[in-house]
């Protein structure tokens, strides 16, 4: 097989059927296998999706699913909360990591909360994830708050990180 190439992704911003339970069972595949991560995190994954689909707001909120013939491989989501967007389910299968998806995806996050008008975006994760938290500190992402937890199976410390956007200036 060639290698794989970001002009082979396809990312498509609408939800299909079928579309979150994949989400959900990658996530809590994925984090199980790479972090150790249990059934809580999958149960969070799973009722904060919920969340999002009963308070979705088609122009605030915005969804990227990117797929490689066909079948899901990554995905980001921006969540509308007053005026400040949450930045959820950053996730990329192994085998489509180091080819600048996650940079892009970073991108057309920041390009949309840009142009509706957002003061800012935050998310939280955890301090065991460098890669994509070397992904949100150079798109501008500042650590501000840090707590022990154990929600998801095992000791973690949560981050939150925030992005602050200036004013559009008026001419």
């Amino acid at each position: 097989m060639s290698k794989i190439g970001l002009q082979d992704i396809a990312i498509r911003n609408e939800l299909r059927p079928g579309d979150l339970g994949y989400l959900i069972h990658l996530h809590g595949k994925l984090y199980a296998a790479e972090r150790g991560y249990g059934l809580g995190f999958e149960t969070y994954v799973a009722k904060s999706l919920v969340e999002f689909m009963e308070r979705h707001d088609p122009i605030m909120d915005r969804v990227w699913v990117c797929e490689h013939e066909g079948r899901m491989i990554g995905f980001l989501l921006a969540m509308d909360r007053g005026g400040v967007a949450q930045l959820r389910y950053f996730l990329i299968e192994p085998a489509y990591r180091g080819i600048g998806l996650g940079s892009r995806l970073i991108g057309l996050f920041l390009d949309f909360i840009k142009e509706r008008g957002y003061r800012g975006a935050y998310l939280w994760t955890t301090d065991d994830l460098d890669t994509a938290i070397g992904l949100y500190e150079r798109a501008g992402f500042v650590l501000v708050e840090e707590k022990k937890a154990e929600d998801f199976g095992q000791p973690l410390n949560e981050r939150r990180y925030e992005l602050k956007l200036s004013a559009p200036s008026r001419g």
